[in-house]
């Protein structure tokens, strides 16, 4: 860490920490097939700096995110350091909107996995019909389809359909998820992403069998009984950084 930041003057420890912190779940995200050639963003805010935030750089996988190569820029889609890398207008207007008006999202995930499209492509979107579903029936957001999302003036209605959730499946679109921390967003995407992936595979079968509105609240009132230290996804993210760093460590640098 010391290294790093010698060789950083301009990168404080917070900025650090956040940057590895955020290279790893790309990588994370990629060891899982969540990778969708150079699209899709994640982003995290930087603790201490108001209205700064750390994206990946527009056209690298996300097997090549490093610490060092993120792109820090503000919510107004400024650089804010001197990397090289643009930044994908279609993940910054989305990205920005939400750490300007939600002070809660730390940290945003947006993918386009072949479960979550398709789910966001039904009618009905997430049905009660699997274990991981029942944590989230009432607490998924919908945003109909509207094009790329590079036009500011979408952002109004993006806002006013999450309202006070911040999960949302975007119609025909994929997931979107926001976190207090970068590991609660990720154990709610990696979380939605199965429900997505198991009603997927169940309504190939026929018809599924529902669950009732009585479990479900029962279900999420009990959640927080399975919880482990360190708070929602801590231990869950921690684990998958270490498979990726028996293959690949590079995201440190």
């Amino acid at each position: 860490m010391a290294t790093a930041l010698q060789s950083r003057p301009q990168v404080t420890e917070a900025e650090w920490e956040a940057r590895q912190q955020l290279a790893s779940c790309y990588r994370v995200f990629d060891m899982l097939g969540w990778s969708e050639m150079i699209y899709n963003h994640i982003t995290l805010k930087i603790p201490g700096e108001d209205g700064a935030f750390l994206i990946n750089p527009f056209g690298l996988h996300f097997s090549e995110v490093k610490a060092s190569n993120l792109v820090k820029i503000d919510i107004d889609g400024n650089k804010l350091d001197d990397s090289p890398y643009p930044v994908n207008r279609a993940g910054f207007v989305q990205h920005a909107l939400f750490h300007r008006h939600l002070p809660d999202a730390h940290c945003i995930m947006h993918s386009h996995t072949t479960a979550g499209m398709a789910v966001s492509s039904l009618e009905g979107g997430l049905q009660p019909v699997n274990f991981y579903a029942c944590n989230f029936i009432g607490q998924i957001a919908y945003h109909d389809f509207e094009g790329v999302t590079v036009r500011d003036e979408e952002g109004e209605r993006l806002l006013a359909n999450l309202g006070n959730k911040r999960m949302m499946l975007l119609r025909n679109h994929g997931i979107l998820v926001m976190g207090r921390t970068l590991p609660e967003a990720f154990i709610k995407h990696w979380s939605l992403q199965r429900a997505c992936e198991i009603q997927v595979a169940t309504l190939s079968m026929g018809r599924p069998l529902a669950i009732s509105e009585d479990v479900v609240a029962v279900h999420q009132r009990d959640l927080h009984m399975a919880q482990v230290p360190g708070g929602p996804g801590a231990a869950d993210f921690a684990a998958m950084v270490r498979l990726v760093d028996r293959t690949d460590k590079s995201w440190r640098d």
